[in-house]
C-alpha cells in the first residue's frame, strides 16, 4: 500500500527518518540526526528548517509530569453549546480557559470535546461552574473522570521509510529477469 503523504511528494524517506528521531527526542543534535540518516549536517539542518516552516515541525515542547504541578485529576468533558452549527467561537472561549489543554470540534449530540487537568474533583467543579458556566453559549456539560491513563502520547506515526511510499513488491514471472 502506498503511502500518500510520500507519493505527494509532501515529504520524502529522509524528512520522516528525520521527524521520527525528533519526535522520539527534539533535543537530539543536529550533528546526530545528520550521523543517523547519513547526510551532511548542514543539508540535514536545511530540511528540519524547510519542516519547520511549512508547519510540519510545529514545535519542541517539553513534557510535563502533571502530579509534579499539583493536576492529578485528568477529565474529558462534553460541552452542547446553544451556537449554531459549525461556529467555533464557543470553542475557542473553552480553549482560553486555564486548565485546559485541548478542545476538539466533535459531531454526534455535543458540540465539543474538551480535555481539562485539576488538582481534585473540587478544583474540576469549580472549573465546570465558574469557568464554563460563564460561557452563555455553554448549554450543558457531561464528564468523565480519568481513574488511570493507560497510555498518553503526543507522537504520530510517521510512515516507515523502509517501506513508505514504495508498492509492495510484485513476484517476478518465472523465466524472467531484471534489468
Amino acid at each position: 500500500m502506498e503511502n500518500k503523504i510520500l507519493k505527494s511528494g509532501a515529504i520524502d524517506e529522509l524528512d520522516c527518518s528525520i521527524l521520527r528521531i525528533l519526535q522520539a527526542d527534539g533535543h537530539t543534535p543536529n550533528i546526530e540526526i545528520a550521523r543517523r540518516i547519513r547526510m551532511a549536517p548542514s543539508a540535514t539542518l536545511e530540511r528540519i528548517r524547510k519542516l519547520e516552516r511549512r508547519g510540519i515541525i510545529r514545535g519542541y515542547p517539553a513534557r510535563l509530569d502533571p502530579s509534579a504541578l499539583g493536576l492529578d485529576l485528568l477529565a474529558f468533558v462534553f460541552v452542547r453549546s446553544s451556537g449554531r452549527v459549525g461556529g467555533i467561537k464557543t470553542g475557542r472561549r473553552l480553549a482560553a480557559i486555564p486548565g485546559v489543554q485541548e478542545v476538539h470540534h466533535i459531531a454526534g449530540e455535543d458540540c465539543f470535546l474538551v480535555k481539562v487537568r485539576t488538582a481534585n474533583p473540587e478544583a474540576l467543579g469549580e472549573l465546570l461552574r465558574t469557568r464554563f458556566g460563564a460561557i452563555p453559549e455553554v448549554t450543558s456539560t457531561r464528564t468523565t473522570i480519568v481513574l488511570e491513563t493507560i497510555e498518553e502520547t503526543s507522537h504520530l506515526p510517521v510512515p516507515d521509510s523502509a517501506s513508505a511510499g514504495k508498492s509492495p513488491a510484485r513476484p517476478r514471472k518465472k523465466g524472467s529477469s531484471r534489468a
